[in-house]
């Protein structure tokens, strides 16, 4: 086995497991607050890339435009997410508020092309996609530069919402509502406003998410499945924890990876698709509270 070769792929699998884990994060920032998970994440990574690429075709704006413009119209549509969707529905079972996200998820999908048109665009952003030439001269190892920048604004982004949750008084508002709302409420911290701050961010997050997959992939709908790639990751971290998501998306990123290079020859290829699934049904067995998450014991 060529050993250059294999941390190519494992390297190469790492970084895009941090992109998984950003939208994975997304889902947890949501779910960890308010019990919903939030079936429109998908939707809403596909929503903020295409408005950004339609800000710049439409009315000619830059990308460094186009960028802060977007991230203002995904806090407000956050926002309005919360105040129209999930505050009506507060105190409804979860199975309401699930099929919410998902009515949504179709609503967002529908506004996007209906505003920007259905075509698939390209997104430049100023990242080559091109091998990092200090490991290939250094350890003759092929890695992508593009990899390498937008796993470190990835990390960048985690780190900045883990000190937002741990050292500011918004984060320990949004611990007190994830551990108990009816507490939160009783000591008066409006549940509400911290509902309507985890949507906006949730909105931020989907805007990276968006930049970083429809530059590598194209600006299309098929960005909308990306949100499928992240329940294997919250199944394996657990639905409540950003460390969670984090090493959830590595191992995803790289399982699947290694599975299409070494196990795909053998059954015919193709399994990078579908292996998580297998690989997070397997853990399901095990451990179903995820690796970070809190195991409930029941009593029969």
């Amino acid at each position: 086995m060529d050993i250059n070769f294999f941390f190519e792929v494992l390297i190469g699998g790492l970084l895009s497991g941090v992109m998984y884990a950003l939208v994975a994060i997304g889902f947890v920032l949501i779910y960890k607050a308010s019990g919903v998970f939030n079936f429109a994440q998908g939707a809403m990574v596909f929503f903020a890339a295409l408005t950004c690429v339609g800000l710049m075709d439409k009315f000619g704006m830059s990308l460094w435009l186009a960028i802060p413009c977007t991230a203002v119209a995904m806090i407000l549509l956050g926002i309005a997410i919360e105040r129209v969707v999930l505050r009506p529905l507060v105190n409804q079972p979860e199975i309401t508020l699930f099929m919410a996200t998902i009515g949504l998820a179709f609503f967002l999908e529908g506004l996007a092309q209906l505003l920007w048109g259905s075509q698939v665009h390209q997104l430049p952003l100023p990242i080559e996609d091109v091998p990092l030439q200090s490991l290939l001269d250094r350890f003759n190892i092929v890695v992508s530069q593009f990899d390498v920048i937008a796993a470190i604004i990835c990390g960048v982004l985690v780190a900045v919402l883990a000190l937002l949750f741990a050292k500011t008084k918004v984060g320990r508002a949004l611990r007190a509502v994830a551990d108990d709302h009816q507490a939160a409420l009783a000591v008066g911290i409006p549940l509400q406003r911290i509902w309507a701050i985890l949507w906006a961010v949730a909105g931020v997050v989907a805007l990276v998410a968006g930049l970083l997959w429809g530059a590598r992939n194209g600006v299309q709908f098929a960005l909308t499945f990306i949100a499928l790639k992240a329940l294997p990751v919250l199944i394996l971290g657990g639905f409540t924890s950003v460390p969670g998501a984090i090493v959830g998306g590595l191992i995803i990123g790289a399982s699947e990876k290694m599975a299409e290079v070494y196990i795909g020859p053998l059954v015919g290829g193709g399994i990078e698709g579908w292996f998580p699934y297998v690989l997070a049904l397997l853990f399901l067995l095990v451990r179903p509270e995820g690796l970070f998450g809190e195991k409930i014991i029941r009593r029969i």
